[in-house]
């Protein structure tokens, strides 16, 4: 991809107007203009790197040390009843700008976002196989 048509890219490179929060030197965090809720923020990585797979793993930290201080801003600003913390790689997570970041939402009882799932016991003879199955990776 070229980085000067990603729009996070023009934001980081300010081609691009966005209302920001902070940043550091490999992450920057500001406001979501297609918010899910009020408050609703995204961090960056500086370096283009579409999913977690692609990214180095400093960069990967201090998204990850923004992700909560912007967590723990929006939770002192607007004090949620939680906040969810999002990050999808590719499409088929519903990843839609292709440039690795992390979603801090702030939640509301009852709001009906769909980021939830309820839980169901799995079968653990078939957790136990998954488990080696991903282990050999490790």
């Amino acid at each position: 991809m070229n980085v000067h048509s990603c729009i996070f890219c023009r934001i980081i490179a300010r081609s691009a107007p966005a209302f920001l929060l902070c940043e550091d030197e490999h992450s920057l965090a500001f406001m979501d203009i297609n918010p899910v809720a009020p408050g609703h923020a995204l961090i960056v990585s500086k370096t283009h790197a579409e999913t977690i797979f692609d990214l180095p793993i400093p960069d990967l930290q201090a998204v990850s040390a923004t992700v909560k201080k912007v967590a723990q801003a929006v939770n002192s600003a607007l004090l949620p009843d939680g906040i969810s913390v999002v990050q999808s790689n590719g499409r088929g997570a519903a990843q839609s700008v292709l440039h690795f970041h992390m979603h801090v939402v702030p939640r509301t009882m009852d709001d009906g976002l769909l980021l939830n799932w309820s839980l169901r016991p799995g079968e653990l003879s078939a957790i136990e196989a998954m488990a080696e199955r991903i282990r050999a990776y490790l």
